[in-house]
Parts: C-alpha cells; sequence; structure tokens
C-alpha cells in the first residue's frame, strides 16, 4: 500500500524531513513490512548562498569557501583519555549544531581582518535542487510506499500497518496528515472471500440437490464437511511443499470448490441406489463405492491430467500457475480419498436411522429410488413432490430425445449450424492472457520530450489532470496522485517498476470511488482524448491493481518482447529488426497513420491480433 503524507501548514522541506526521519523508523518496526525511502517533497540540505560581489571586493573565490567548509566543518572518530580515576570522552566533532554557526566560521585574513562567512555568504536551511515532485490533487506532497518482506502476509502486513499508523500519527505535528492510498490487500481479501463465496454456493447447491432428489438432511450434511476437508487437505500438502496462500493459489481453491462435490455426491447416489435394492446399510456401502471406485478415479484423474502441462512451464509463468494447478490437484486427490473413507463412514453412523425407510418404501422402477409411504416429514413431502414433477420432466426429455433419434440428419446439421454460427462472436470477443480486473484504479505514464525540466513537467501533468477530471466526473474519482522526475535516493531506486527514466516523465494514480463506471470505458477514452491534446507526449497505461502487476510478470509494459540466443550480435540485429517494424504501429486504432493500418480481419483492437498480422 501506499502513504501520502501532506499538510497544510507545513512545507515540503519539512515534511520529506518528517517522513524520512521520523515515519519511516516507526513504520519499519511493523513486523513484515518494508518501507523504503519516501518519494517527493525537497530533501533538506544546508546551502550557502554566496554573495559574488562581496566575495570579489575582498579577492576571495568559490574554492576559498569550499576550503574553509571542509576544514572546519569535519566529523573525526574520536575515543576516550583515562587521567587517573576517571575517563573522559574526547570530542573532535567540529561541525556546528546550528545552521546560523555556519555565519561565524572564518574564511581568510585580508590584510589583518577576518573575513567571516556572513560577510560573503548567507547560510541557511535549505533544500537540494528538487528532481522528484509528488502531488495528491494538485498540492504537493510525499508519497511512501510500504512493501512486504519475504514470506509475510499481505493482510497480516497492512492489518499491523493500520494498527500502528495511529500512534505513528500521534507523535507528529497535528497539522501532519497521513492518509493512505492503493491498499491492494483488498485483492488478496477478495480472493479469499471469494473461495469463501464459491465454497458456500456449492455447498448450498450440493445440499438442495441432496434434499431434492434423496430427500435425505443426513446425506447433505455428509456432502458439505467433504468440501472444507478437501480444501484443507490441498492446503497441507501446499504448505509441506513450501507454496503460500496467495492470490493464485486462492484462485485454484476457487475453481476447485465447484467440482470438488463430485465425488461425495456420487457415492452417496449410489448408495441409497443400493440401499434402494433392499440391501442392507453395510452391504449397500461396500457395493455403491465398489462400483463407482475405477469411474470415479478415472473422472478424477481426467480433471488432474488437464493441469499436468503447468508442471513444464519455466520462468515467471511457472511461479504463477504452477502454485494454481497443484491446488486444483491436491483438492481434487483429496476429495477423491475423502469419497473413498469418510463418506462411507459418515453414511454408516447417519444413515442407519433412513435404512428402515428404504426397506418399507416402494422401489420406482425407473430410477430405483424409494418413494416411501411412511414418511410424513416437511422435507420428504416436499422430496416427493420435487420427484412427480422431476418424473414428468424426464417423460418429456424421452419424447425429445426420441424424436431426436428418429432424425438424426436434421439434428446433425442443426448442431452443426450452431456450432459454426457461434463463430460469428468471435471478432466481438476480446483476447487477453487473464481476464482483466476492474480495481477502480488507473496508473497512466506520461512522457514529455526528452530535456524537459522537472518545472515544466510538473506543468504539463496538471494540464493532463484537468483532462483526467473531464472524462471521469467528480462523483466518480476518489483522488488523483502524481509521481514525476527521479529520486535521489539511490536505494528505492532498486523498486521502480513505472519505467521513469528522467525528470520528463512520471506516472498518474487515478483511484475511482466503489460506485464508478467501468475502468476500461475510461481508459479507452483517455488513450484517444490525450494523444490529441498533448502531441508532443507519449502516453501508455501500466498495471494498477495487484493481480494485473503479478499476471504482467512485473513488467512497466503489457507487451514484452524478448530475443533470445546464443549470437549475441545475431540477437542484438533481429531486435533492432523487430524495433524498426514495431516502431510502424500506429499510437493508437484511433491514429491516422497511414504506415501500418490495422489489418481488416483484426476487428477487435488486439495488439496480439497485429502482431500475428505484421510480426
Amino acid at each position: 500500500m501506499q502513504i501520502a503524507v501532506s499538510s497544510d501548514t507545513l512545507t515540503e522541506q519539512q515534511i520529506f524531513d518528517y517522513a524520512q526521519n521520523f515515519i519511516i523508523q516507526r513504520l519499519g518496526t511493523v513486523q513484515g513490512a518494508r518501507v523504503p525511502q519516501p518519494y517527493g517533497g525537497k530533501q533538506r540540505q544546508v546551502m550557502i548562498d554566496l554573495d559574488l560581489e562581496a566575495m570579489y571586493a575582498r579577492g576571495l573565490s568559490p574554492n576559498d569557501i569550499n576550503t574553509a567548509i571542509l576544514n572546519q566543518n569535519l566529523i573525526i572518530p574520536a575515543g576516550t583519555a583515562k587521567m587517573g580515576d576517571t575517563e573522559y570522552v574526547v570530542k573532535l566533532n567540529s561541525s556546528p549544531d546550528l545552521v546560523k554557526a555556519f555565519n561565524d566560521i572564518p574564511i581568510k585574513s585580508v590584510n589583518g581582518i577576518p573575513v567571516y562567512m556572513r560577510n560573503v555568504a548567507h547560510v541557511r536551511d535549505g533544500f537540494a535542487v528538487q528532481t522528484n515532485v509528488v502531488r495528491r490533487d494538485g498540492r504537493r506532497g510525499v508519497l511512501m510506499t510500504v512493501l512486504k518482506s519475504e514470506g509475510a502476509s499481505t493482510l497480516s502486513v497492512v492489518n499491523r500497518l493500520r494498527a500502528a499508523l495511529p500512534g505513528v500519527q500521534a507523535q507528529m505535528p497535528p497539522e501532519l496528515k497521513m492518509d493512505l492510498l492503493f491498499d491492494q490487500s483488498i485483492f488478496v481479501q477478495a480472493a479469499v472471500e471469494g473461495v469463501l463465496k464459491e465454497g458456500a454456493i456449492a455447498a448450498g447447491l450440493t445440499a438442495l440437490m441432496i434434499l431434492l432428489f434423496l430427500g435425505s438432511w443426513r446425506s447433505t450434511l455428509i456432502v458439505a464437511t467433504s468440501i472444507p476437508l478437501s480444501i484443507l487437505t490441498s492446503l497441507v500438502v501446499l504448505w509441506a511443499l513450501g507454496y503460500s496462500i496467495n492470490t493464485m493459489t486462492l484462485g485454484g481453491m476457487a475453481l476447485a470448490v465447484g467440482i470438488l462435490v463430485d465425488d461425495a455426491t456420487v457415492e452417496l447416489e449410489n448408495v441409497h441406489r443400493n440401499l434402494a435394492m433392499q440391501k442392507p446399510l453395510r452391504r449397500a456401502i461396500l457395493d455403491g463405492a465398489a462400483q463407482i471406485a475405477v469411474p470415479a478415479f478415472v473422472s478424477t484423474l481426467a480433471i488432474c491430467i488437464v493441469f499436468v502441462p503447468v508442471v513444464f512451464l519455466t520462468g515467471p509463468a511457472a511461479f504463477l500457475f504452477t502454485p494454481l494447478a497443484l491446488a486444483v490437484v491436491f483438492a481434487m486427490l483429496a476429495s477423491y480419498f475423502l469419497s473413498r473413507t469418510l463418506v462411507p463412514t459418515m453414511v454408516m453412523y447417519l444413515l442407519p436411522a433412513e435404512a428402515h425407510v428404504h426397506a418399507e418404501g416402494e422401489t420406482n422402477p425407473k430410477s430405483e429410488i424409494p418413494n416411501p409411504k411412511s414418511a410424513s416429514g416437511p422435507i420428504q413431502r416436499f422430496h416427493n413432490a420435487f420427484n412427480g414433477a422431476f418424473e414428468r420432466l424426464r417423460s418429456a426429455y424421452e419424447g425429445l430425445l426420441d424424436w431426436v433419434l428418429d432424425h438424426r440428419a436434421a439434428t446433425i446439421v442443426a448442431m452443426l449450424g450452431f456450432a459454426v454460427g457461434s463463430l460469428a462472436l468471435a471478432p466481438r470477443i476480446g483476447q487477453d492472457f487473464f481476464p482483466a480486473v476492474d480495481a477502480g484504479q488507473l496508473r497512466l505514464h506520461v512522457r514529455a520530450p526528452a530535456g524537459t525540466r522537472i518545472e515544466e513537467t510538473e506543468r504539463l501533468f496538471g494540464q493532463v489532470e484537468n483532462v483526467i477530471r473531464e472524462i471521469i466526473p467528480e462523483r466518480e474519482r476518489e483522488l488523483i496522485l502524481d509521481n514525476m522526475g527521479l529520486t535521489q535516493s539511490f536505494t528505492i531506486m532498486a523498486y521502480l517498476d513505472n519505467g521513469t527514466v528522467s525528470n520528463a516523465d512520471g506516472e498518474i494514480l487515478v483511484a475511482l470511488k466503489p460506485e464508478h463506471a467501468p475502468t476500461a470505458g475510461y481508459v479507452a477514452r483517455l488513450r484517444r482524448e490525450l494523444p490529441s491534446r498533448f502531441p508532443q507526449c507519449t502516453f501508455y497505461f501500466q498495471p494498477a491493481d495487484i493481480t494485473s502487476q503479478i499476471l504482467n510478470f512485473g513488467m512497466p509494459a503489457p507487451i514484452d518482447v524478448q530475443v533470445v540466443g546464443f549470437n549475441l550480435a545475431g540477437d542484438l540485429a533481429v531486435a533492432k529488426k523487430c524495433e524498426s517494424r514495431f516502431a510502424k504501429f500506429p499510437a493508437s486504432p484511433t491514429s491516422t497513420s497511414t504506415r501500418l493500418p490495422m489489418p481488416p480481419s483484426c476487428a477487435s483492437t488486439s495488439t496480439a491480433c497485429w502482431l500475428r498480422k505484421w510480426g
């Protein structure tokens, strides 16, 4: 997540000083948090403004000022002196304690008269030349990025950070404001909630199905027990293999929940079928398990085999999709194992109360499921009513199936026509590596002409902001954050992923309110509008949310073309040839460039389609 530090009364220098020397140290104590140096602000620095005319009158040069500062502003390692029974600390630090004390440093003696710093210069508490500017809704401030350490949990780090922030705020001046921005833990939380939601939906639908077809709440309880146990088993195996619970593994769990119910449901239905054949409970359980053991095993393996190719992935894709595939496979194998062990055991202990119902009931010749006359409970009455409606539906389906078998040619032609006709939808379907996530966040990179000074870049960003405000209404816009230029901190350069290379470019982060129009629509409008209003600038959108950033492998561009080979000279030649071909692509699908029009067969604006046609 990010923290915006701002104030209505404090200067940029003071804001940066508090962020760098106080807030970072306190947030650094949060377990699992890693806080780099802040962006923006003015870095505090003692400045000496030279009076050139006064120096010339006294025969001094800037080098004399520099020599005087180097000789009299010393920080020398010292030690102690032992004299008698006492050990004294030797102080050799001659650096002034106050900024104004620099004005009393003697520089040179001219005609027997000492010349002090105050006679030829003015020393002040100032700031270094600013090369990085951060603005929030048009006001300057400081931006702090909080990362998580290796092995730490995103949710835990964010929760600890939120708990620690009020204490940090209490130690700061009241006019200093700290606001949390772009909290990426919401996506992890959404993934967790998605798994829970999918599990609840699967359990609910399965329970409804069991109640409708079998009329047994005990069978419903058995199936509902096997779902969470399968997921927990998968988590245990993932933990043993060194994987963590992350967005991808949670996605695998959500994918598996929908099919986890199959093994237990089929097992239960077959036991009920054997009970309907007047078999004793134990024999019905054993026969029911034996009859479907091989088909269920083959079905489970068929699902698991789908994920086998993921094991052969390499590079970043392997780190992303291998845990997802393993989560599904382990959950499916656990589900099959539980259907062979736990489910029959629970049937043995829970279904004896229903065994006599099957023994006394009348078997339906079509379904082999009894229609008990002795049961009078509400569940059983509803079950009987549903069975009657289901039998009528099955009779209608049998009639339709008879007609289809009698008219096979017409059926085949109709189905083939439907399949071929569905191809007409292909141009209207987008082509993405992964479905887009509408996180309500935009990350726009703006690059001005090379050599643009930071002040002009800030003015240009203000104009781009005005266009964003025109397109995105205020009722849907939460904040606009600008980060322009390069920071002077060398350590934070290791964390940059926005492609900023000079003071002439930067990025604009836009956060939308929960109730907003589709983000993709605003992105499309900005792509059309900004190049036409600012033809001298380059614009491109970067992944804004953590899910898109992960799927983009951390690259600042959505398409990354790499040339790999053993001949470096040949690789470079191929790379330059690709670059020259790619440079002919129009800036946008609406560009007026005629050098490379979009191929007619590419009805969508997919860049992948362009690459296939022109690469």
